[in-house]
């Protein structure tokens, strides 16, 4: 039997796995969206992911509601360190939504360019400081006793949160030109087909890099594997899911490259789970100040009552997720409702 404080953790865990496997793709297409040719194409990208989105980003939302209610302390503390990074990251989110309804309001060039740009943009910096984030969490952040940010914001920037974030684009860049090849054909097709090689060759040397620099610049990373030499295994299946990405791309099963695509994101964020337990927040001034899953968390009438919602609440979750995927499957078509 696990603890309540561990309960949550690994609950956090599916919550920000399902967050980044839906969500990262059409954060992806959003970071794809200025490679297509003409209005046309770029509005089959965003009916590609236009009854979607919204549905999921409720996982984030999800995610940070679990995180406040289970262990406060932790969200208060990142709050504190990435008070600025989230503020940009709600702008970047928020107007990523409002570029996807405004554009078609217009038919001018200016307009539709100008829309095209921001959704662009605020998609590829909100996938930037989501892997910033992570970067930050792996390496430590400067926290004191209270449990207070102590550092200031350069202290974010460092070189290897950035290369998680340039990583976190490059996965959800792939994972976006994997999932239009579910949704398109024709030309469209053909040149979305040259972004999946090109995404995929960006992510695996971004991978190979940031792996060597996890190894050495985080050394704890691999603690855990000591106590459960289980968690190798998600290593392997990682590495054949990553190596099986291009041999589907290559005989065109782009559905079994994007579930090797989703298996890859939800094995990078296991590891990151299993680099970071039992802490939440790990502090770079002293380990005594790290706010762990039990020092962080709330009382556990809290997570014993917080438990019994999520398990009558998922089940509806997962229905619903499942349901609209399946409503809307299939190739795009632009019709007289389309963006």
């Amino acid at each position: 039997m696990i603890d309540l404080p561990t309960f949550w953790f690994l609950v956090l865990g599916v919550l920000l796995t399902g967050y980044a496997i839906l969500d990262g793709f059409d954060l992806g297409v959003g970071a794809l969206h200025l490679f297509a040719r003409g209005d046309e194409e770029r509005r089959v990208l965003l009916n590609a992911i236009g009854p979607l989105w919204d549905g999921n980003e409720v996982w984030l939302v999800t995610f940070g509601g679990a995180l406040f209610a289970a262990f406060p302390r932790a969200y208060a503390a990142a709050f504190s360190g990435f008070y600025l990074p989230f503020m940009v990251l709600l702008f970047a989110l928020i107007f990523r939504a409002v570029s996807i309804e405004f554009r078609s309001k217009r038919a001018g060039r200016v307009w539709r360019w100008f829309w095209d740009s921001a959704f662009s943009a605020a998609s590829v910096a909100a996938a930037f400081l989501f892997g910033v984030a992570v970067g930050n969490s792996m390496q430590g952040l400067p926290l004191g006793p209270d449990g207070e940010f102590a550092g200031h914001l350069p202290d974010l920037l460092r070189p290897y949160p950035m290369l998680v974030g340039a990583l976190t684009v490059a996965t959800f860049a792939m994972h976006g030109s994997i999932y239009l090849g579910l949704k398109t054909e024709g030309e469209l097709y053909r040149r979305v087909h040259g972004w999946m090689w090109r995404s995929f060759g960006i992510f695996i040397a971004l991978f190979m890099l940031t792996t060597i620099f996890t190894l050495v610049t985080v050394p704890g990373a691999t603690r855990n594997f000591e106590r459960a030499p289980i968690g190798w295994l998600v290593v392997v299946l990682n590495v054949l899911a990553i190596a099986n990405i291009p041999r589907a791309i290559y005989s065109g099963r782009a559905i079994y490259a994007f579930v090797s695509s989703a298996c890859v994101i939800a094995a990078l964020t296991f590891l990151f789970g299993v680099a970071l337990y039992p802490n939440l927040i790990v502090s770079s001034l002293d380990p005594a100040f790290n706010l762990t899953i039990h020092s962080a968390a709330s009382s556990a009438k809290t997570l014993g009552i917080m438990r019994i919602v999520v398990f009558l609440g998922m089940p509806f979750v997962i229905a619903y997720t499942t349901v609209v995927y399946w409503v809307f499957r299939g190739k795009v078509k632009i019709g007289t409702f389309s963006y």
